[in-house]
């Protein structure tokens, strides 16, 4: 039974033997990359036979990170996802093996490194083109027309922010605020009409149709193939509604121009390819940039689940589509 390593030195041949399912003779552990949690790429030797040559592994980050992963409810999310074997009908990396331990709050994924088939991670800095959006929402259409309505895995939760919450989420985003001043960046809303659109969107998330979510398709968890896109990072993976995915991945992803030009007929993409057109649609899509504003403050307000570039860039993508909203 494969167990969640106590350190990247840990990932041996035997473990990853383990992990893959064939005799593996040799292994070794890239530079290790920290964020909400560790990652790393191990190439890998075998004793016969064909296998791949470099996996991707993503292991638990460091104490804050699990501690808020936990908070969330989303800690083994991803691991769950890959022991129960869900069906995910979009383009994704390949699983290979996942584990978990509860009570040091550890978790092992081992995945395909999607470039050894030509895969091209995107970076979060820099905004998708247009097609690329079109592409990756025909992808999500597809997860979300497969679960549409239908029974989920008990893993993926609903998005919910009790009331215990409620302090810890209005004290980030006074923090965010404050700091964004001192960095001289200001946003044209205030932390208390913020937490009401966040808590309402969330509420929102919950009602009507419910599927399973990628839950954070920002591009900097998504990669371009051929002329596809595809999603990793499932660690957020949540039952939702559908305009969850859509909104945010279109207001990360697309330039503030680009996104206010080309949205409608985006989402007009999107509901040909789900093959249902909710009346509400539009309506839902555009309550959706509060959740992803506010998500980027808390990030940023945190400090160390990603780097500053990116919490800054995409809080102006998401700032310029909640204005655009509450301006009607």
């Amino acid at each position: 039974m494969l167990t969640a390593p106590r350190a990247w030195s840990d990932l041996t041949p035997s473990w990853m033997s383990a992990a893959l399912g064939r005799p593996v003779t040799r292994t070794r552990v890239g530079d290790v990359v920290h964020g909400t949690n560790s990652r790393a790429l191990v190439e890998v030797s075998y004793a016969d036979g064909p296998g791949p040559p470099r996996v991707f592994v993503k292991r638990e980050g460091r104490v804050l990170g699990r501690l808020a992963l936990t908070a969330l409810g989303a800690r083994e999310a991803e691991t769950d996802l890959v022991r129960h074997g869900t069906r995910l009908p979009l383009e994704h990396p390949a699983f290979h093996a996942a584990a978990a331990d509860r009570r040091r709050l550890a978790t092992v994924v081992v995945m395909e490194d999607v470039t050894l088939r030509g895969g091209r991670p995107h970076s979060a800095l820099v905004p998708l083109g247009v097609e690329q959006v079109a592409a990756g929402l025909r992808e999500l259409a597809g997860l979300h027309a497969a679960y549409w309505d239908a029974r989920l895995p008990a893993f993926a939760r609903p998005w919910r922010l009790g009331p215990a919450w409620a302090p810890v989420v209005r004290g980030g985003f006074v923090h965010a605020l404050l700091k964004l001043r001192r960095a001289g960046h200001r946003l044209r809303v205030g932390a208390a009409d913020l937490d009401r659109d966040f808590r309402a969107w969330a509420r929102t998330a919950s009602t009507g149709p419910q599927t399973l979510l990628h839950g954070d398709p920002h591009p900097g968890n998504t990669y371009g193939v051929g002329t596809g896109v595809g999603f990793y990072d499932w660690q957020l993976v949540r039952s939702g509604s559908w305009v969850h995915d859509v909104g945010y991945f279109v207001t990360s992803s697309l330039c503030v121009d680009d996104r206010r030009e080309h949205e409608r007929a985006l989402l007009e993409g999107y509901l040909d390819a789900l093959g249902h057109r909710p009346a509400d649609a539009w309506s839902r899509y555009r309550r959706t940039p509060a959740f992803g504003l506010g998500s980027w403050l808390q990030t940023w307000a945190a400090g160390t689940f990603q780097p500053d570039d990116v919490c800054l860039a995409t809080i102006e993508r998401f700032a310029a589509a909640h204005d655009d909203a509450r301006s009607g």
